[in-house]
């Protein structure tokens, strides 16, 4: 087996993990982690080829776009405390203290390489935390903030890592450049990412086609992730920059196709990369063990004790952290989304897996220093950061389901249900606003205006059908089955007219480029 058929059989498994997945009540990027895992122990499987330094500005990018695409400016800034809280305070305070650790319990572990593993062991994925996280029922709120944190605690991660090789490898070590370099790589960000927010904006408008204008959304973040990086800022700050600023920007309420399209060929990236991304999280094992040769179990009881390290941390932290959080949250009445309850607590404390990022970072570590010795503590910085991953993602992966039904955290459907209610009742309101503006314009006959009138409020009703009545929600079902006998039929009809068309590709004298045209025509109709 060669590295395209590898890849080719990640990618069938990112496929086929979704609905395995959904059947077995497993996340997805955790089965994905096991496939790796079985691969990699298999003889005729090769190594993974991947330089390190291409992991994170392939795989990131559409991530972390991906993800940023289900939220909004007013998320992170209503969640901008809590969210520093876990993305910068904590990760600090994981690094800090996993770097005591390691620098105590491994012999000859320089302290600046202790700190370079606290950096990389420290961020929960993002990836991983909102793809399992999303997949057991979680409250909207709990997801957000999971979000908040996975994509803001990469930033200071990788910034401190950096910071910390730097210090190994050059044998100097500056807290003032430290927190220079750090403030550096936000600014930095911040601009690459409004700049080219709002360049792609206006490119999006300039581009009528839906096909184009979504792949320049594939093209950006790969463009904003390199250019920061280049400038010494941080690549995913820019990237979800870019995103938040491309996404406010380009909103065009009657872009329909654009939407969905847009929308379709995202869950696909998503999918397939997020797949990829954790099949090579297993594959990597085998050669992490390869390392270990001689010593596993010694290796073994360091990664132990870090892995207890970290998850202890993250739970000691959030704790108080939380019950500051709700006291703050009281006194100023915000609209903060924060755990409610103890039980939601310990959900977000087991959430925090490690993952794709942690694991480009730990490969990602440089064989040599500057004095041309070997980079002190490689082997067991890489082992024993694979233990953390390995044992949050797939352990606390696998038991995440199973602890949110023990404690009952389930989202408020209830109150989803009321924000659904109160969207339909507005739209409804808009429409029959516009439908009196164009009475009025335009003199429509009152036959015609009730019949439109009943539109408008069923543009409603179909959202959320306890807006209106019983009697006005029987005659709206009614009128529902009628329509939907009409689709039916339609759909029959469109049906026939495509196969025949279809049919038509393979005869004499065809054109098939006239053939698709017209059969795209009858696509869009059956879309509408």
């Amino acid at each position: 087996m060669d590295q395209l058929a590898l890849l080719l059989l990640l990618l069938l498994g990112a496929l086929l993990a979704v609905p395995l997945g959904d059947r077995l009540k497993v996340p997805a990027p955790v089965l994905m982690t096991l496939l790796g895992i079985v691969l990699a122990f298999l003889p005729f499987v090769p190594n993974v080829d991947v330089p390190p330094e291409l992991i994170l500005p392939l795989v990131l990018p559409p991530l972390l776009y991906a993800t940023v695409q289900r939220t909004s400016w007013r998320q992170y800034a209503v969640n901008m405390r809590p969210i520093l809280l876990l993305a910068v305070a904590l990760v600090l305070v994981t690094t800090a203290v996993v770097a005591a650790v390691a620098h105590t319990v491994v012999p000859g572990l320089p302290i600046a390489a202790a700190v370079a593993l606290g950096a990389l062991v420290a961020p929960p994925d993002p990836i991983a935390a909102t793809a399992v996280a999303g997949s057991v029922g979680l409250p909207r709120r709990l997801v957000s903030i999971l979000e908040g944190e996975g994509l803001f605690n990469d930033v200071t991660a990788i910034v401190v890592y950096h910071v910390a090789v730097g210090a190994v490898v050059a044998g100097t070590f500056s807290w003032a450049g430290a927190g220079l370099e750090l403030l550096l790589a936000a600014v930095v960000a911040l601009a690459v990412g409004l700049l080219l927010g709002k360049l792609g904006a206006r490119l999006a408008g300039a581009l009528d086609d839906a096909t184009l204008r979504t792949g320049l959304t594939l093209l950006l973040p790969f463009v904003a992730y390199s250019l920061a990086e280049e400038l010494h800022g941080s690549g995913v700050l820019a990237v979800l920059v870019t995103a938040l600023v491309l996404a406010r920007h380009t909103l065009d309420a009657d872009d329909v196709t654009g939407r969905l399209a847009g929308r379709t060929f995202w869950e696909i990236v998503d999918t397939l990369v997020t797949g990829v991304a954790f099949g090579l999280v297993g594959l990597e094992l085998s050669a992490v063990f390869e390392f270990a040769e001689g010593r596993v179990g010694r290796m073994l009881g360091w990664g132990a004790v870090v892995v207890v390290t970290v998850v202890g941390v993250r739970l000691l932290w959030l704790l108080p952290a939380t019950w500051l959080a709700k006291r703050l949250h009281t006194r100023r009445a915000s609209a903060e989304e924060i755990p409610m309850s103890w039980r939601e607590t310990v959900v977000m404390w087991w959430s925090g897996m490690r993952g794709v990022a942690s694991v480009a970072l730990a490969l990602a570590i440089p064989l040599t220093t500057d004095a041309g010795g070997a980079f002190p503590g490689r082997d067991e910085i890489l082992f024993i950061a694979f233990c953390v991953i390995i044992a949050t993602l797939v352990f606390q992966g696998l038991t995440l389901p199973w602890l949110v039904g023990r404690l009952g955290v389930r989202a408020d459907s209830d109150e989803e249900r009321r924000l659904e209610r109160e969207l339909a009742l507005r739209a409804a309101l808009a429409a029959k606003r516009r439908l009196k503006e164009i009475q009025r314009t335009e003199g429509l006959p009152d036959e015609l205006v009730e019949r439109l009138r009943r539109l408008a409020l069923d543009i409603g009703a179909r959202i959320s059908p306890d807006l209106v009545d019983e009697e006005r929600r029987v005659a709206y079902e009614r009128r529902a089955e009628d329509f939907r006998t009409v689709h039916r039929v339609q759909h029959e009809l469109l049906s026939a007219a495509r196969h025949e068309v279809l049919a038509a590709r393979n005869e004499p004298g065809s054109d098939p480029e006239v053939v698709d045209r017209v059969l795209y025509q009858l696509d869009v109709r059956s879309l509408r």
